[in-house]
């Protein structure tokens, strides 16, 4: 007999005798597992939450020096941010794939650029990331 054979009527076996079982013997089988030890001594780290904060604060005072922002500001900044990442790279995975290629480039996320933002910001947005790009391969 196949090990495949052999695993399916195992398991067939199992579910059959499992539902035979009234309320109570499930409950006491569920109730005999041991419950996990913690391990003592190490202390678990917080989750990791990113996020854009340091960066939106540092350009906040790039361009307003005096000026502050509230978590609240700055939760929905954070949100923002996301949300207009999210579109230009949805945008951009469209372009892609209408233009039969499999690699998303720098010019799929400029054309993708021009066509979520309007007019003047789109130019300013499109010099500011080619000046990025050239900065980071020189």
């Amino acid at each position: 007999m196949s090990t495949a054979v052999c695993f399916a009527a195992a398991v067939s076996g199992q579910q059959l005798i499992s539902s035979k079982l009234s309320g109570s013997q499930r409950s006491s089988k569920k109730a005999a597992k041991a419950p996990k030890k913690a391990v003592e001594g190490k202390k678990r780290r917080p989750k990791r939450v990113e996020s854009y904060s340091s960066y939106i604060y540092k350009v906040l005072k790039q361009v307003h020096p005096d000026t502050g922002i509230s978590k609240r500001g700055m939760s929905v900044m954070n949100s923002f941010i996301n949300d207009v990442f999210e579109r230009i790279a949805s945008e951009a995975g469209r372009l892609t794939r209408y233009n039969n290629r499999q690699t998303l480039s720098s010019r799929e996320i400029q054309t993708a650029v021009r066509l979520m933002l309007p007019g003047e910001l789109a130019k300013h947005a499109v010099s500011e990331g080619t000046k990025a790009v050239t900065k980071f391969t020189s």
